[in-house]
């Protein structure tokens, strides 16, 4: 090669190798593998190389390769769960001085796939979105997108997050925590405190999202039935007081070089088809969630929603994205009813159409993650 060809490939960027790991041990796994899906769709190819990671529910990971088209919800159906048929199975070094996934198929001598210069690390739920699999990248010195270690155990836990959103001076709902132990021990004083809310009350196992396991409970004698359907996914619980009010969601990213975090503009839910409250086929399977996209508020409300995102964002150390939930009660008042630190990103999610309507299309949404991944550092910070 000539030494004017040499300097003219030494010019040329190359590609950022990005790992996007999905799947998972939560009772999330099917919705990552539909954000998987849809981010690795416009990730442009001549900017990156992508490294489709999949994680079983026993937590196997695998080179999940050739499965982008299957990781989709198609007329209501859930994609196939990854497991151990999905690829080969796929090891990640934690020394901070290798950034390398190696192969290991079976009957051959493990491969070494390449370093990866940052994870897109789409799983939600536990064992993922909940700050696991952040300090393990902190420990390989990889850089990922999204929140570190503390936002993302505090945002999965629902009552650590609500006591540090209202020790900020955020508004919150009230509510009760409440562990199995607890319920074992004295169901009659787990009784009295969630008469203090006040009926309907809803049941949530407290670190776990996409509305599986909760229930809206009218009355006591369905109280008990409903503990047990959330405790099904998590031994810890809230029981929150219902409010009444319109349902409103804002989007938050990290500000760019070091700037303050930005906010979307916000968005109504209203869940129609007789659904109670907006679960998960509401969510993701039958379409009866109508969405008010910019949501019908006054200059000032809006201002104010989108303050309060922020202050959410920044209460809970947050990095790169959250989506910030809340209620405006009749008397106007908005309360936060909690954040999410890996918000879906599935074609109807609410996160990447806020976004867009603020001006932000999802392809230019997930460079942006990506390049403020890149760009701080991993360790303290």
């Amino acid at each position: 090669m000539s030494d004017q060809n040499a300097e003219a490939a030494a010019s040329v960027p190359s590609k950022v190798r990005v790992a996007v790991v999905f799947g998972g041990r939560s009772s999330e796994h099917a919705i990552s593998c539909v954000t998987a899906g849809s981010v690795m769709k416009v990730l442009d190819p001549q900017r990156y190389e992508v490294v489709p990671v999949g994680i079983s529910t026993d937590g196997r990971w695998v080179l999940a390769e050739g499965l982008e088209q299957q990781l989709a919800i198609t007329d209501g159906t859930l994609p196939p769960r990854i497991d151990e048929t999905s690829g080969a199975l796929v090891t990640m070094a934690a020394d901070p001085t290798a950034r390398e996934l190696t192969v290991h198929e079976p009957g051959a001598v493990p491969k070494v796939l390449g370093d990866v210069d940052v994870v897109l690390p789409l799983l939600h739920g536990p064992y993922g979105e909940d700050g696991t699999l952040q300090g393990m990248l902190e420990l390989a010195g990889i850089p990922y997108v999204g929140s570190g270690v503390l936002a993302s155990a505090v945002g999965m836990d629902k009552d650590v997050m609500k006591r540090l959103l209202a020790a900020s001076g955020l508004p919150i709902g009230p509510y009760v925590a409440v562990r199995a132990q607890r319920w074992d021990a004295d169901p009659d004083a787990v009784h009295a405190a969630v008469a203090e809310l006040g009926y309907p009350v809803f049941v949530k196992p407290a670190r776990a999202g996409a509305s599986r396991g909760i229930s809206k409970v009218h009355g006591r004698e369905q109280l008990a039935d409903a503990i047990a359907a959330a405790r099904e996914h998590d031994p810890k619980l809230v029981i929150e007081a219902m409010l009444d009010g319109r349902e409103l969601e804002v989007g938050v990213l990290a500000g760019r070089d070091g700037g303050r975090a930005e906010a979307s503009l916000p968005a109504e839910l209203k869940v129609l088809g007789g659904h109670e409250f907006y679960d998960f086929e509401a969510k993701y399977l039958d379409g009866t969630t109508a969405v008010g996209l910019p949501a019908a508020l006054s200059e000032q409300q809006t201002a104010e929603i989108r303050g309060l995102a922020v202050r959410a964002f920044e209460s809970l150390e947050c990095e790169g994205l959250a989506r910030v939930d809340f209620f405006l009660l009749a008397d106007g008042r908005f309360v936060v009813n909690e954040l999410n630190t890996m918000p879906g990103f599935t074609p109807t999610s609410m996160f990447p159409q806020m976004w867009a309507a603020t001006g932000v299309s999802y392809a230019q949404l997930v460079d942006r993650l990506i390049g403020e991944a890149l760009s701080r550092p991993s360790g303290l910070r």
